[in-house]
């Protein structure tokens, strides 16, 4: 299984960026698809997920901002985000997770300039 983000970047505060994330291989039925972050010397956090139901999550900090969406029928996630400050700049992680198991993608850095 491969997980493909793109769409990370340099992006002023009060911009927009899209991130999305292909998974790919031999994958047997996704159940979350969703995004993590990390910024430099602060452990991994969760961003967002969704269900292959449709329920969402988001982290506090992001709410109202940013917003998760899913293909099912191409296996992407995609994690819209609007209004972005400063402190969003992190490295942003594709995770999908199932019965089987959970796989990571490498990462995509968002960097926002203030």
């Amino acid at each position: 299984v491969q997980l493909q983000a793109s769409g990370g970047g340099l992006v002023q505060a009060g911009g927009s960026l899209r991130l999305s994330c292909t998974a790919s291989g031999s994958i047997p039925s996704i159940n979350t698809m969703g995004w993590y972050r990390q910024a430099p010397g602060k452990q991994r956090e969760l961003v967002a997920h969704m269900s292959s139901g449709g329920s969402m999550a988001y982290a506090d900090s992001v709410k109202g901002r940013f917003t998760i969406s899913r293909d099912n029928a191409k296996n992407t996630v995609y994690l819209q985000m609007n209004s972005l400050k400063s402190e969003d700049t992190a490295v942003y992680y594709c995770n999908v997770k199932g019965t089987w198991g959970s796989y990571w993608g490498k990462g995509t850095l968002v960097t926002v300039s203030s």
